[in-house]
């Protein structure tokens, strides 16, 4: 592959996966919850979440999008709704997760893709913006997904691991609080991303 073709796809996958949204910002709460090894399934469901969207609009789904935008927004709702609900889950969360069970399950990171319209659009661009015509649209399309699985989860790691060096600086039951309530805040916060 040209690396004309494949610079401007790594940068494309590393502004959209590595800037703060409603994913980052749940990786961080786990990372700063559970630590990073804990985190390892979310991040694992969130970037297989991504690359599940990408293969579907690879697979032609993106045309259904174009001609039905009422399922457009349809997804916004659901979408919306579900990023309040995983919001109000953070915020109501009151410190470091004990035990093995995980505040937020791998499935719904990989959930929380499928409702997101903003991360349809973004598999949606790479899909029709990266991928090559007549043969070389299969060879393209695997490098869409493999460059949007790597930079996902170096950039999802990032993140975790922000959360968890928060971890080693909240201190007191007040200061958990706080950084969950914050954490909540701008999840739901994200939801005007949707919108906007």
């Amino acid at each position: 592959m040209d690396l004309n073709w494949l610079l401007p796809l790594a940068g494309f996958a590393l502004v959209t996966c590595g800037t703060p949204g409603p994913n980052n910002m749940l990786l961080t709460t786990s990372g700063a919850s559970q630590g990073f090894r804990r985190s390892l399934p979310l991040l694992v469901g969130v970037v297989g979440g991504i690359n599940l969207m990408i293969l579907a609009m690879a697979l032609g789904l993106g045309v259904i999008f174009e001609r039905v935008p009422l399922l457009h927004d349809l997804l916004r709702i659901i979408g919306s709704l579900y990023l309040l609900w995983l919001a109000w889950k953070v915020a109501k969360s009151t410190g470091p997760a004990e035990g093995n069970r995980p505040l937020i399950p791998a499935h719904q990171g990989a959930l929380l893709q499928l409702l997101n319209p903003k991360a349809w659009m973004m598999a949606l661009s790479a899909i029709g913006g990266f991928t090559l015509s007549g043969e070389a649209y299969w060879p393209s399309a695997i490098w869409v997904l493999a460059i949007f699985f790597g930079t996902g989860l170096y950039t999802g790691a990032f993140w975790v691991v922000f959360g968890a060096q928060v971890r080693r600086m909240i201190r007191t039951p007040v200061g958990w609080r706080r950084f969950n309530l914050g954490m909540g805040a701008a999840t739901a916060a994200c939801v005007l991303m949707i919108w906007l």
